[in-house]
């Protein structure tokens, strides 16, 4: 009773073999599975390629990018630029990498739609709980890009004035006068007053009794301020005694401008006021001689 088995088994054996190996066979013979392969296997290549090309062009537009702007204004690390960069490079890879899988997939004949609507809520998930911090990078570059403003700059944005001490991807710190260091979110950074662009213009309003002489209080103001610029570097041209600027019943006020180089408005206002106080003093010291 055994033998018998054991030779249906043998010869059932013999049968799947014989079966598999024309299965096998007739796999490998059909020219229209092999004109399918081909065609898919050139498509993938040339989706490879195609990816590649634009990483390419991409990361050499970045690089030139880069380098525009190493040329520009921006007085920040060199580091900071190969940093930024970088992360567009990584994240034009990622991006390209991702639709050449998708596309590879969808060459094995696997629907992506699936995939790509997870990948959706994935990152609607991830948008709705990080949207704050995507807001602050997304600004932080066109921050850097755009060369808004650099370090060093004096600046003012909403209640907020000093200098620049750091820009970052994410926040922007800035030290004021006093010394308070102040630590902004990019996306909180809506519009901004730089004051380190374009000279500045001191204004200094010098108060006069109505006793005086109009014509002797500004020869004293003029002759206070002759030769300013070459007693002070920052004052770019010769303060001009502009007139009378207001009058009252006890006073008059007679204003004075200059122009000098940014961040040095007070400054030079303070030695404008300096000066023309030196200048009183020395009126007064004569008059007080000749009586």
């Amino acid at each position: 009773m055994i033998i018998p088995l054991k030779v249906e088994n043998t010869e059932q054996a013999i049968q799947e073999a014989i079966t598999f190996k024309e299965q096998m066979w007739k796999l490998f013979t059909d020219s229209a599975m092999w004109q399918s392969v081909f065609f898919s296997g050139i498509r993938i290549v040339f989706i490879f390629i195609m990816t590649r090309l634009a990483i390419v062009i991409v990361d050499r537009i970045i690089d030139r990018s880069m380098q525009r702007q190493e040329k520009s204004r921006l007085n920040m690390n060199p580091r900071r630029f190969v940093t930024v960069g970088e992360l567009l490079k990584n994240v034009t890879s990622f991006v390209c990498n991702f639709f050449m899988i998708m596309l590879i997939l969808t060459e094995f004949g696997v629907k992506i739609g699936p995939l790509m609507a997870g990948a959706g809520v994935i990152g609607l998930a991830v948008g709705f709980g990080a949207q704050s911090l995507v807001k602050d990078v997304i600004t932080g570059f066109f921050i850097i890009l755009e060369d808004q403003f650099a370090v060093g700059d004096v600046i003012q944005t909403g209640s907020y004035k000093g200098t620049v001490e750091m820009i970052g991807l994410r926040t922007t710190r800035i030290v004021s006068w006093t010394g308070e260091v102040h630590i902004i979110p990019n996306g909180l950074i809506t519009s901004v007053t730089n004051y380190s662009l374009s000279n500045a213009l001191a204004v200094v309003d010098i108060p006069w009794k109505t006793e005086s002489n109009l014509e002797e209080a500004i020869s004293i103001i003029k002759q206070a301020v002759s030769g300013l610029t070459e007693r002070n570097e920052y004052v770019l041209s010769m303060p001009d005694v502009l007139g009378v600027q207001s009058l009252s019943t006890s006073e008059f006020v007679i204003r004075v401008a200059a122009e000098c180089m940014p961040n040095t408005k007070e400054k030079v206002e303070r030695q404008i006021q300096l000066e023309v106080r030196k200048a009183l003093e020395q009126t007064e010291e004569i008059r007080q001689a000749l009586q």
